[in-house]
């Protein structure tokens, strides 16, 4: 996973799931965050997957596996914590 949109950090910038976004402005990277269930619908897509042996003995993100799987976050988008980092 990316940079983790979990309770903790919503509490950290005094935000809920539902206006998250408020806090963009105070940490313009939180733009990028993901929630829980980001990850969780990775391993789901992972688990439903006949061919995941595929990406044995490999690094997954989540947002390269929603790019195969086309799952999104709650939100709808595809959340690139990593994007920052190239």
């Amino acid at each position: 996973p990316g940079w983790m949109r979990s309770e903790m950090m919503l509490d950290h910038f005094g935000v809920t799931e539902a206006n998250w976004r408020d806090a963009i402005p105070q940490n313009p990277g939180f733009e990028r965050s993901e929630t829980p269930h980001f990850v969780g619908r990775a391993v789901a897509a992972l688990a439903a997957d006949p061919e995941a042996h595929r990406w044995s003995g490999q690094s997954l993100s989540s947002v390269g596996l929603a790019r195969v799987y086309g799952f999104t976050d709650l939100d709808g988008t595809q959340p690139d914590a990593w994007a920052a980092i190239e």
